[in-house]
């Protein structure tokens, strides 16, 4: 009896039955559940409704009036040049740092160029912008030589790619280098002992296994570069016509009372986010589903 009294004490009923602890549990999931839902449409929801809602609140017209506009023209223009410049320089940027941090684990610099990759998270775009404007405007430190060659960097195209470029910088890089850690060198080096050049082996080889990665960085690059404000606003001077991007116009047509060609371009700056959030689910399906088969 000595012995079964300790095992009797183990088997005593807790004091609270699994019952209300299930209970309790739920509640505090579903009360999580509605202050998340509840932020996100104070934040989200609610204020992205109200653009599409001001946007058609006139009719169909109004929104179809502000794509014949040539202001609205040259901003959805000058926007898809930013785009077109800015993407494909982070890109190669992108692979070449990505290669030179994930293959090469100790050289000199190695942390220095990962900070530096990381610099445009953590520095405000307006202070991206007036570093630029430090360096190319008039009383920068290289404004002398680019005025006395007529070269024209500030409010101008040239300073708005430079703007764009910083602030989408880190992208493709920080997609790709996981990717190349994960996949190892295995076959980069069965694909030399072949015979294959470094040529081949990037094409056949690397390329194929870090695509997915590739494409959600420029994903990433291309919605960043297209909705970016704060830099492109400081180095572009807001030149109606000349150097203004699309958010640049919501701002501008806001602020002139054009409250239908701000709404309508921000309809269309909310509709290539959807773009870009869709694509981000489907490739992160795609590349989980190739993982799972691998496994």
């Amino acid at each position: 009896m000595a012995i079964d009294a300790p095992r009797k004490l183990d088997q005593a009923p807790p004091s609270k039955s699994s019952a209300q602890q299930t209970k309790s549990v739920d509640w505090l999931k579903v009360s999580l559940i509605a202050i998340v839902l509840l932020y996100l449409a104070l934040i989200l929801f609610i204020p992205a409704i109200n653009v599409f809602v001001q946007a058609f609140g006139r009719g169909l017209g109004p929104f179809l009036h502000t794509f014949t506009e040539r202001t609205f023209i040259n901003a959805v223009r000058l926007t898809l040049i930013m785009a077109a410049i800015s993407v494909p320089l982070n890109t190669l940027f992108g692979l070449c740092a990505a290669w030179a941090i994930a293959r090469n684990k100790r050289f000199p610099g190695r942390a220095l160029l990962i900070s530096i990759i990381d610099l445009p998270f953590s520095v405000s775009p307006v202070v991206a912008g007036l570093m630029i404007v430090l360096l190319y405007g008039r009383n920068g430190w290289f404004g002398p030589f680019l005025e006395a060659n007529n070269i024209k960097i500030i409010f101008a195209v040239p300073g708005m790619v430079l703007a764009t470029m910083f602030v989408s910088l880190p992208f493709v890089a920080r997609e790709v280098i996981p990717v190349l850690e994960e996949i190892g060198t295995e076959q980069e080096e069965a694909a030399k002992t072949l015979g294959a050049t470094e040529w081949q082996t990037f094409w056949r080889v690397i390329l194929p296994s870090i695509k997915w990665g590739v494409l959600y960085g420029v994903i990433l690059t291309n919605a960043r570069a297209m909705g970016e404000f704060g830099a492109v606003a400081v180095v572009s001077g807001n030149i109606v016509g000349r150097t203004q991007t699309l958010p640049l116009f919501v701002e501008e047509a806001y602020k002139q009372y054009n409250t239908p060609g701000a709404y309508t371009a921000a309809v269309l700056l909310a509709c290539l986010a959807v773009v870009t959030m869709v694509s981000k689910a489907l490739l992160e399906h795609r590349t989980s589903g190739r993982s799972r088969v691998g496994h």
